[in-house]
């Protein structure tokens, strides 16, 4: 039985990305959640309260050669995941997604679950840098604070305008 806030995440998500309109998107089910998973157990988190999440992020450790090529849109977030080798000494993180219901907003949920998930990957691994796809422009400057709290340059992919 899944959970009204459950629900609410899912079609926050769809109506954020609508990655099952573009191809350059990673649809996110539980084949992809296990193969994260599988690269480090922190890149998916989630905020729990009351009735279910309220909040998820989701961050793909990487080679800097994988960021570079996803960065110059040479390859889809699918393909940055399924390019990254699981025992890679990762040297960049993708800042692939974050949602937060509109109710639990400006509380830091997000900052907190990013960086808590950014320090213990680089406590494993030689991490020199972050990288973003910004949907909006909430996701842009959060990239770029979290970016400037765990002092590591951001690179960013061009962004286009949803309509």
């Amino acid at each position: 039985m899944s959970s009204k806030n459950l629900q609410r995440m899912l079609q926050l998500a769809e109506s954020v990305f609508a990655a099952k309109d573009d191809p350059n998107q990673l649809v996110v089910d539980e084949e992809v959640i296990t193969q994260l998973q599988k690269l480090d157990p922190n890149t998916v988190s989630e905020y729990v309260d009351g009735d279910g999440p309220v909040a998820w992020i989701l961050v793909i450790p990487t080679s800097a050669k994988l960021m570079q090529r996803f960065l110059k849109q040479e390859i889809s977030e699918s393909e940055l995941l399924d390019l990254t080798p699981t025992d890679a000494p990762f040297e960049a993180i993708y800042l692939c997604s974050a949602l937060v219901l509109e109710e639990y907003r400006r509380k830091g949920i997000v900052k907190q679950l990013t960086i808590q998930a950014i320090e213990t990957i680089c406590n494993n691994y030689p991490i020199k840098s972050l990288f973003v796809w910004p949907f909006s422009n909430e996701g842009n400057l959060s990239a770029q604070r979290i970016a400037d709290l765990v002092q590591l340059p951001l690179y960013k992919r061009e962004s286009f305008v949803k309509e």
